[in-house]
C-alpha cells in the first residue's frame, strides 16, 4: 500500500473573497488501483499521477471549491464515481451543476487495493466534512478538519468553530 501526494495551486473562493491556495490531493492504493482523495484545481495533473491505474472512487473531504473544482473533469479522465457527504451538497452546488455520484456516510468502509478506509464525519469546517482513516497504515486524511498545529479554518459560511472542535475531540481523538 502506498500514499502519493499531488499538489495543485488555484483559488479558494467563498463569501465574496478569493485566496490563492495550494491543495493536497492524496492517492492511496497500489500499482493497480488508487483512491483519489480530493480533486483540486488541475484534473490533468491528478490524472497523470494516477498513471492509468483503476480509480474506484474520487472521495471528497468537503465541498469547498478548492477541494472539488476539478472533480468533474477528473471523473472524465479516470472514469470514477465522485463521493461527497450529503451535508456538503449546498457547497458543491456553488461550483457544479451536476450532483456527485454518491454519498459518503459516517462509519462507511471503502476499500482500495485490499485495504479498508474508514469514513469519519467531522463537521465544523464544513457541514459534511469527512476524514478518511486507514488503520493498516495508521494514517488519517483530514482535509481541512485539521491544520498543522490545530483545528481547520472557520469563520466563513457553513463553518462553525465549536462544531469543529467537538468533531476533533469526539470523533478523531477517540
Amino acid at each position: 500500500m502506498t500514499i502519493e501526494l499531488v499538489q495543485t495551486d488555484g483559488i479558494f473562493a467563498l463569501d465574496g473573497g478569493e485566496w490563492e491556495v495550494t491543495n493536497n490531493i492524496w492517492l492511496v492504493g497500489d500499482d493497480r488501483e488508487v483512491l483519489v482523495i480530493d480533486a483540486a484545481h488541475d484534473a490533468e495533473a491528478i490524472a497523470a499521477a494516477v498513471h492509468g491505474r483503476r480509480v474506484p472512487a474520487i472521495v471528497l473531504t468537503h465541498g469547498h471549491n478548492d477541494h472539488i473544482n476539478a472533480a468533474a473533469a477528473l471523473q472524465e479522465l479516470v472514469d470514477a464515481p465522485i463521493l461527497l457527504h450529503p451535508a456538503d451538497r449546498p457547497l458543491w452546488n456553488l461550483t457544479h451543476s451536476e450532483a456527485p455520484d454518491g454519498d459518503l456516510a459516517d462509519g462507511e468502509t471503502l476499500q482500495v487495493a485490499g485495504t479498508d478506509i474508514h469514513v469519519i464525519h467531522t463537521p465544523g469546517h464544513a457541514p459534511g466534512g469527512c476524514c478518511f482513516y486507514v488503520p493498516e497504515l495508521g494514517v488519517l486524511f483530514s482535509g481541512d478538519t485539521l491544520f498543522n498545529g490545530g483545528p481547520g479554518a472557520t469563520g466563513r459560511s457553513y463553518s462553525d468553530r465549536d462544531t469543529l472542535v467537538d468533531s476533533i475531540r469526539t470523533r478523531l481523538f477517540t
